[in-house]
């Protein structure tokens, strides 16, 4: 089991993210007011101290505490580091993204510092946005100076307040639809003083607000976690985290993007190079902001302008035709203040428009590109020139779609997230998004969708006139294909579809694949009986085991009935996912004829 310390919005990314799994877990919050939606969560409620956790903790089998609680909550983060060792757990500190720290701001190690510093600034009315439970840490300033607190309206924050002996006419109440510079205007402060919240406590926001009006920020540095915590920023990084320490929670493991170990190995040589470190692992951002590490194979030292380092891609449980290839970066020093990007052994090259990049450009895609100079730039500004190489990778680039959008003599350095989800559908839609516009690109008047290479040669006979980039294969994600198709704005679509397929299409299935859905005899029947096919072919209906057996157990006056009343049906679901433009549906038989079009 798993035990999340929440109450907070990285909480409820925890929760979002857990849920994933399927499987039972504990959240706990001091309180019970934060309300989450979750059909695997066990709600706890109420302060636990370290003996309480560690009790929990043997009692339920918890093998990982994830402490996603307020940075500023240093009781908790202290119980809950005792209690992980005692108990002999791991934590996994979610912890928020914050700013670098400005030097327009004035930086106070605790409250009272704060009120010190207050004080020597001569600061006369304050706001404070650090909370209620700060007003008895503040009490050495307010009592001497006019001070408002923005609070939450509720009775226990009011009573704290009271009880700690503050006036209620000098409380303001937060308004999440409020604006921080209206209530500037309002209270006029000499300064505000604020908690160090980052990004969702909306730190960024208040301190522009203030700077833009003249007025005075203190700030309050959050305090230090326990040593130890495994520290995440994300999602991501999350689920990385426990599938390592709780094994199994996740049945498949996520991996990386080819792109994201390109990136960890252009990092690893540049820092070979400048400051001589090889530490064996690198962290670096993923496009969401995330820090996430990377294991580094090896790094050499080539000269004294010149480095390569090299990963092995773990692409998790996905079945990842580049899964366990080396991708290496080869950097050299350069003075162009910028990163200039080669393609070496294995790397494609693009040679039709369409991909986002020259034609003649290695098949580097434009994010790994965007996620490497930022990397390399901030240890580097001056610049450098970064050759990628996958050995072996001309050999896996037959395995890939790279042919068919123009991509020749090795792989792609690919990858939006940086990620890669198990057996996710993340990939195989970029694929085919490429494809598309590739497609278009090129002049294509039409894009053909079709399940396969089968289906694909039978189409092709219809359409001779247009080029090989204009087929383009859905396996079994035609909705999302379709759904694409129309975003991206394709005018013409034709879509041929086999009977395996259309059966379910014909249901309102748009995702066909064996595993999330099976041939519903039932449906078929009923639609059978609406079409007018006789008693026979209701009977063959319902004692099927494959839909294809449905080409030769249905005489010609029903099939004539039944099987255009399926594509109909199909092309009716077909246009709620493309819903303009010009839709044309094809039903292929087993023999690789186009039995009818609508």
């Amino acid at each position: 089991m798993i035990l999340v310390f929440g109450g907070t919005t990285e909480g409820r990314k925890a929760v979002a993210t857990l849920d994933k799994a399927g499987e039972p877990y504990f959240y706990s919050t001091k309180g019970d007011l934060q309300q989450i939606e979750s059909p695997n969560a066990v709600r706890l409620s109420g302060a636990m101290d370290c003996e309480q956790i560690s009790g929990f903790c043997r009692r339920n089998s918890v093998k990982v505490i994830v402490d996603a609680a307020h940075p500023f909550a240093s009781r908790l983060h202290s119980a809950i580091a005792e209690a992980s060792r005692e108990v002999g757990i791991p934590v996994i500190r979610y912890e928020r993204r914050y700013a670098v720290h400005d030097g327009r701001l004035i930086w106070c190690d605790d409250y009272q510092d704060a009120v010190g510093r207050l004080r020597s600034h001569g600061i006369g009315r304050l706001l404070a946005l650090t909370g209620v439970q700060t007003i008895p840490e503040l009490k050495g300033f307010w009592k001497e100076h006019l001070c408002f607190f923005r609070i939450l309206k509720r009775d226990e924050s009011l009573a704290k307040a009271a009880e700690s002996g503050f006036r209620e006419d000098r409380l303001v109440f937060y308004d999440k639809d409020g604006d921080i510079g209206t209530l500037l205007d309002e209270i006029r402060p000499d300064a505000i003083i604020t908690k160090e919240s980052g990004e969702s406590g909306g730190f960024k926001e208040k301190v522009e607000a203030a700077l833009g009006k003249g007025v005075k920020v203190f700030v309050v540095r959050r305090p230090k976690l326990p040593a130890g915590f495994i520290v995440i920023t994300g999602e991501y990084g999350l689920r990385k985290a426990i599938e390592k320490t709780a094994p199994g929670f996740f049945r498949l493991r996520s991996g990386y993007t080819t792109g994201a170990c390109a990136t960890a190995a252009a990092k690893a040589a540049l820092l070979a190079l400048t400051e001589g470190e090889d530490s064996g692992y690198i962290s670096f951002a993923i496009p969401d902001g995330e820090e996430m590490s990377m294991k580094i194979h090896s790094v050499r030292v080539i000269s004294a302008d010149r480095a390569e380092a090299s990963v092995i891609k773990d692409a998790g449980d996905d079945p990842d035709v580049t899964d366990g290839c080396m991708v290496k970066a080869d950097v050299r020093l350069a003075d162009h203040h910028d990163v200039h990007f080669y393609g070496g052994e294995g790397i494609g090259t693009v040679t039709l428009p369409g991909t986002g990049l020259e034609i003649g450009e290695p098949a580097i895609n434009p994010v790994p590109r965007q996620m490497m100079r930022e990397e390399l730039l901030a240890i580097y500004p001056s610049g450098c020139d970064v050759t990628l190489s996958v050995p072996g990778g001309e050999a896996l680039a037959l395995k890939t779609f790279n042919a068919r959008i123009g991509i020749v003599g090795g792989i792609s350095i690919i990858g939006t997230s940086g990620i890669v989800m198990p057996f996710s559908n993340e990939a195989f839609m970029e694929a085919i998004g490429r494809e598309m516009e590739v497609a278009m690109s090129c002049g294509c008047e039409r894009i053909v969708l079709n399940s396969g290479a089968r289906s694909e040669k039978v189409v092709r006979e219809r359409y001779p006139e247009l080029p090989s980039m204009a087929f383009i294969h859905y396996g079994n994600a035609i909705g999302e294909s379709l759904k694409m198709a129309s975003d991206i704005g394709i005018k013409r679509l034709t879509l041929g579809v086999m009977l395996g397929k259309a059966v379910k299409l014909a249901e309102g299935n748009t995702d066909t694949h064996s595993h999330k859905v099976t041939v519903n005899r039932d449906f078929l029947a009923n639609e059978a009986e609406k079409a007018g096919c006789g008693a026979i072919a209701l009977q063959a209906i319902r004692n099927i085991n494959m839909a294809r057996e449905l080409w030769t157990l249905l005489q010609e006056e029903d099939a004539g009935k039944f099987f255009p009343h399926i594509l109909r049906l199909c092309y009716s679901v077909c246009r709620k996912c493309y819903p303009d433009g010009d839709l044309t549906l094809m039903l292929i038989t087993d023999a690789g004829q186009i039995f009818l079009t609508i």
